[in-house]
């Protein structure tokens, strides 16, 4: 009996699924157009494909795990199309998530916009309950209130409640309460609690955050039933795992409880894809960067281990204007949204300049050249006239693209530019290009780092196209392209480790912080987070447990964290914690505080799996080798368009060294080295270009 492991991405534009012989580490890739009006109709389309190319080769055997990152979340936040939700406040709170933080995200635009909430304010009620600020009653709840509020609730058609208290960070006994007696007494509507959701400071952030979970959650939990209904209608029993934005995964069950975990699941995968690629080379400094059809996002990896955020935008009124979205605490991999995808529509800005996104073709009607509609030139359509895509080997073949409707389009906007259609095509992949290398040289900037410093792991259908591109404009020496790189996240999530955080919010001076409480809710949270693991299917013994130690300066709002063992989490260790803190500190500030008081903010714990390399293989073509042909390339440098070599990437053997121009192609992306560099195809068959 063969065991196999799948994991399957829902993109924008596209679903990809990857399934892996658990003893050979070979693997199959499977990819199909997304579709939107039923996410699951595309997984099931690439899961058959998948067990029928499993079994055409290797015969007969068994599914032992389903690992799935879905952007069914995103899109539901900013469609707008979650459940009714009722939300509870504290008297006096009822507005809060319009009031916000009374900042504006462009100074200078008087016409702003901020996103409206999820909740609308004649469905939000009052509870004149109170919880001091260290988690001592105020006021109990009275549910007589409670009582009156279930019919303002019933009225009002809500599906869902979303139970927001002040300081219920500090102590959740009424949000708890309150649960348990809705539940009790309408045991058909969901709810969705504050503490239990992000146990965080700031109450803002804490509401916006709990009324996203209730407002997606009967959808989560609708598509997760479905989706394994679905898995047993093709004989797959085998655990559903689902990938949480924090780089690990867990059961469907708890997925479903609080689906905003699963915001950013997808880049997470393409996050851990690239760093498993990485670290086989022993690259430790990376920037993971993952081009789909929709979206481009990059992450800075230092020493192995990706940046972690506790906070994270949706749904923004202005895709790249931190403030203009709703702030939501989780935990996520700190990425950033770069720039444009594949499908990001070209078009005249109202300067008359050239401009690309955010607007997106999607998958449906999808890029011009796709022949499914699409009238506006995109960035695929761009990189098609360049020759950096194939129209006959695209999607390994099954999916030919039409030049004619390529030229037509990307021709209506060089008109309109007074330009040539191959000066329009090239603006359009050089400004998409430019951007993302713009925002990724602040973003490393800001982390105190210099991209010349680090190497490019490239992911997703698009990423291998452009990175060689961006990584030149960075200064940075190499970029490292793994097999099946279009298929990055789906690697991704099958080299996840399982993971859980919970946190403990208790503002104390360093000097001050009481170790024995600490150490004893700490380790409680511990035993808490092992059970869930095991149940997601890791191993006890191997599970490794951490603390990230959230402190500032007395008086500070900012924050830095510090990552230490558990077992450090001792009274003897507050100097060494101290030492940390002000090294991190220098690093993002350029020094420390003379004479400041540090205190910490939160504890947060952090149970996980070891990160494991993971070489995945994929079955070479014995029966063609070397250069397949030869294409007009457009050579950046050069500005003008040159005969460049075209590879099958299933024909080059490790040790292979080739000099660019050239492009090197497999089913699910291609890699387009636009210029003279030397690419060497490594003992993994992973591909390096040394570009200087």
């Amino acid at each position: 009996m063969t065991d196999v492991r799948i994991a399957v991405d829902i993109g924008g534009t596209f679903t990809d699924g990857v399934a892996v012989h658990v003893e050979t580490n070979q693997i199959w890739v499977a990819k199909s157009l997304t579709t939107p009006d039923d996410p699951g109709e595309a997984v099931s389309t690439v899961v058959a494909s998948l067990v029928g190319e499993m079994r055409a080769e290797v015969g007969d055997g068994a599914v032992s795990e389903v690992v799935h990152g879905t952007t069914l979340v995103t899109n539901a936040l900013i469609e707008r199309k979650g459940a009714p939700t009722a939300a509870i406040f504290t008297k006096g709170m009822r507005d809060i998530l319009e009031i916000r933080r009374e900042l504006r995200y462009d100074l200078y635009d008087l016409h702003f916009t901020l996103p409206d909430p999820l909740v609308a304010r004649n469905m939000r009620f009052e509870l004149d309950e109170r919880m001091a600020a260290d988690g001592t009653q105020i006021r109990p709840v009275d549910p007589a209130e409670l009582e009156g509020l279930l019919d303002h609730i019933d009225a009002s058609g809500a599906q869902v409640v979303a139970i927001g208290f002040l300081n219920a960070h500090a102590n959740d006994a009424h949000e708890r309460a309150v649960a348990d007696f809705i539940t009790a007494r309408r045991p058909g509507l969901s709810v969705s609690s504050s503490a239990a959701v992000a146990p965080e400071l700031r109450e803002y952030e804490r509401c916006t955050t709990v009324t996203a979970n209730a407002y997606v959650k009967p959808l989560v939990y609708s598509y997760l039933n479905a989706l394994e209904r679905r898995l047993d209608d093709q004989a797959i029993t085998a655990p559903l795992r689902i990938m949480l934005s924090s780089g690990g995964f867990t059961t469907s069950k708890l997925a479903a409880e609080t689906p905003i975990q699963l915001l950013e699941s997808g880049p997470a995968g393409g996050v851990l894809s690239a760093l498993n690629a990485a670290l086989t080379h022993d690259f430790q400094n990376i920037l993971a960067f993952d081009m789909g059809g929709t979206t481009a996002k990059a992450c800075v990896v230092t020493d192995g281990e990706p940046g972690i955020a506790r906070s994270f935008e949706a749904g923004r009124v202005h895709r790249f204007k931190r403030g203009s979205g709703l702030p939501l605490l989780i935990t996520s991999i700190d990425l950033i949204e770069i720039g444009a995808g594949g499908g990001s529509l070209a078009a005249m800005s109202a300067l008359g300049t050239l401009s690309v996104g955010p607007a997106s073709a999607g998958s449906v009607p999808g890029p011009a050249c796709y022949g499914r509609g699409g009238i506006q030139a995109t960035v695929t359509d761009a990189d098609f006239w360049l020759g950096y895509l194939d129209g006959s080997s695209f999607l390994g073949g099954t999916m030919p693209l039409d030049r004619t409707a390529a030229e037509t389009a990307i021709g209506s906007l060089a008109d309109a530019l007074g330009m040539s259609v191959d000066e329009a095509a090239f603006g359009i992949h050089d400004v998409v290009n430019e951007n993302m290398a713009s925002a990724t040289r602040i973003h490393i900037a800001e982390k105190g780092y210099d991209p010349r410093d680090f190497t490019l792991v490239a992911t997703g259908g698009a990423g291998p196209v452009h990175a060689v591109a961006i990584a030149r404009k960075l200064g940075m020496p190499r970029v490292l392209c793994a097999p099946a790189a279009g298929a990055g996240s789906c690697l991704g999530f099958l080299a996840a480790p399982a993971r859980i955080d919970k946190a403990l919010v208790q503002t104390d001076e360093l000097k001050a912080v009481p170790w024995t409480q600490i150490r004893a809710a700490l380790d409680a949270m511990g035993e808490e987070a092992r059970e869930e693991l095991v149940s997601a299917g890791a191993c006890a013994a191997d599970l490794i447990f951490e603390v990230d130690v959230e402190m500032q300066y007395v008086g500070q709002g900012n924050s830095v964290s510090v990552k230490i063992p558990l077992d450090d989490v001792r009274a003897a260790y507050s100097g060494a914690l101290f030492a940390l803190f002000e090294e991190h500190y220098a690093r993002l500030y350029g020094r420390s505080v003379p004479h400041g008081r540090p205190q910490v903010v939160a504890w947060r714990m952090i149970g996980r799996e070891p990160i494991r390399h993971q070489r995945f293989l994929r079955e070479a073509d014995a029966t063609h080798h070397g250069r397949a042909a030869t294409r007009r390339l457009y050579d950046c440098e050069r500005g003008a368009f040159v005969e460049a070599g075209v590879y099958r990437r299933d024909t080059l053997g490790a040790g292979t060294v080739l000099q660019g121009p050239l492009v090197i192609e497999e089913a699910e992306s291609t890699f387009v080295v636009p210029f003279e560099a030397t690419v060497r195809v490594l003992d993994d068959l992973s591909i390096l270009a040394e570009l200087f």
